[in-house]
C-alpha cells in the first residue's frame, strides 16, 4: 500500500507517539507498505514553527531528516497537484490540508489522517 502522511500522522510517527494507534503503526511498518512524506508538510512545520515554536517544536530540517532517515520519500508536490487544489470540493479550508489532499488524489495513493475534515474527502482518505 502506499501511503502519504498528513503532517500531523508524519510527526507522531517519527516521534513514536502514542496518539498514533498500533493497528495503524502495523500497517506503516509492513514491508509492503511504501510511505511518502510531502514538502507541503515541510513547508507546514516550517511556518508554525517559527509563529509558535511552543506549540510546533519540531524543526522542519528535524522532521525531513527523520522522516529520510526512515526511508520515507519524498514526494514532490507539482503544479498538476495545485491545479487540483482548486477543483476540490470546499469540505476543509486548511490549505496545507487541501494540497495533501490533492496531491493523494492526484498520484492514487492513501492520505494517512486523523482530520475528521480530511477524511471527508473519501475512500482515498485512511482515517483513524
Amino acid at each position: 500500500m502506499r501511503i502519504l502522511f498528513d503532517t500531523h500522522a508524519l510527526i507522531w510517527f517519527l516521534e513514536d507517539s502514542s496518539r498514533l494507534p498500533q493497528h495503524v503503526r502495523s500497517v506503516l511498518l509492513d514491508p509492503g507498505s511504501e510511505l511518502f512524506f510531502s514538502p507541503v508538510s515541510i513547508l507546514e512545520i516550517s511556518i508554525k514553527h517559527a509563529l509558535k515554536p511552543d506549540l510546533m517544536p519540531c524543526t522542519p530540517d528535524e522532521v525531513r531528516m527523520d522522516a529520510e532517515a526512515s526511508n520515507i520519500r519524498e514526494l514532490v508536490f507539482s503544479s498538476i497537484h495545485a491545479q487540483k487544489v482548486g477543483a476540490l470540493p470546499w469540505l476543509h479550508r486548511d490549505p496545507f490540508d487541501r494540497m495533501l489532499v490533492a496531491q493523494a488524489m492526484s498520484e492514487d495513493i492513501k492520505l494517512l489522517s486523523h482530520d475528521d475534515q480530511v477524511v471527508r474527502y473519501g475512500d482515498f482518505v485512511m482515517g483513524f
